[in-house]
């Protein structure tokens, strides 16, 4: 089946069909292995990504900036101190107005609402490269990595283990559309939306894997292929830091954990990551670990996407 995904925008993985993903998971394969064997191509060549950076960013602003130059296209990137989105000008008015000068628009931002309106008004494809709600160019890398790992998707278990933030929503509405039954341990209060648990728990069975949750690490890790954890305080959450750190302090990825894993079970962190806190240092630089091929993919992946997307 011929699958085009030009002119599409990124905001949800939600959005996107178990064909629409594995296809950019593809691409993404494919371009990696053509970077290693050729060095750069150029099917962008002349086309320009904006990206709009509201969040401090390393591995997104890098990798989308030299995914695009390696395509042959170029990047700019603007601040929130430069543009000013509903301050100095309508966020309607900063799609509308990209839309004339670049080919793609890729907004880190916290409100998902703002990635959602200059959508509404671009005429160009626009990538959500990080909201509060999700982030699903971090997912892609992640099944990207996760598929590089371990030859397939489909029937293996993903445990979580954390904040139920964009990630680990990003990672839900991914997963169960591929074939990958999850668990999520997050503590009370801290679970993603009921409404993306039961989108994904649907989607899941229509493809024979499940979705669950749980308040215990120990039951989501067991016999687990892959173990997840991001960091338990997120960028605009600084003040509830210690808060969290007490909540979370049961939830921490250590030898001890993945103990009750698969025994062939990787690692994934999105990075930073802080050390000590939700996940040991002795696991991030152990052999499980995919971590660091996780953030290289997360290049890959956005070239697959900008390379789909961009007409």
């Amino acid at each position: 089946m011929s699958i085009s995904l030009k002119g599409r925008d990124l905001i949800t993985l939600a959005d996107f069909g178990t064909d629409e993903i594995l296809h950019l998971l593809n691409t993404a394969r494919e371009q990696k292995q053509l970077f290693h064997a050729h060095g750069p191509a150029q099917p962008l060549k002349g086309r320009t990504l904006a990206c709009i950076f509201q969040k401090p960013s390393l591995r997104t602003r890098v990798s989308l900036e030299v995914a695009m130059m390696q395509l042959g296209g170029s990047a700019v990137s603007l601040t929130e101190a430069e543009i000013g989105p509903g301050s100095r000008e309508p966020v309607r008015d900063i799609g509308r107005v990209l839309s004339r000068y670049v080919d793609v628009i890729a907004v880190r931002t916290f409100a998902h609402s703002m990635v959602e309106e200059i959508a509404r008004y671009a005429s160009v494809p626009v990538i959500n490269a990080l909201t509060d709600y999700s982030h699903p160019c971090q997912a892609l890398a992640d099944l990207l990595t996760i598929l590089e790992s371990k030859g397939r998707l489909e029937g293996l278990k993903l445990a979580y283990v954390g904040d139920g933030n964009n990630v680990a929503v990003s990672l839900l509405l991914g997963s169960s559309r591929v074939g990958m039954s999850m668990s999520l341990a997050c503590p009370e209060g801290y679970d993603v939306p009921d409404r993306v648990f039961e989108l994904a728990r649907k989607e899941a069975g229509k493809r024979g894997a499940s979705v669950e949750r749980t308040r215990d690490p120990h039951d989501a890790v067991r016999g687990a292929d892959v173990v997840y954890t991001d960091v338990w305080t997120s960028m605009g959450q600084e003040v509830e830091a210690e808060t969290r750190r007490d909540i979370f302090r049961p939830y921490q990825v250590n030898e001890e954990l993945l103990r009750g894993a698969d025994e062939h079970a990787v690692v994934m962190h999105c990075l930073p990551a802080h050390y000590g806190e939700e996940i040991t240092e002795e696991v991030v630089e152990g052999p499980r670990s995919v971590i660091f091929d996780q953030a290289e993919n997360r290049l890959h992946a956005q070239k697959g996407v900008l390379l789909e997307v961009v007409d």
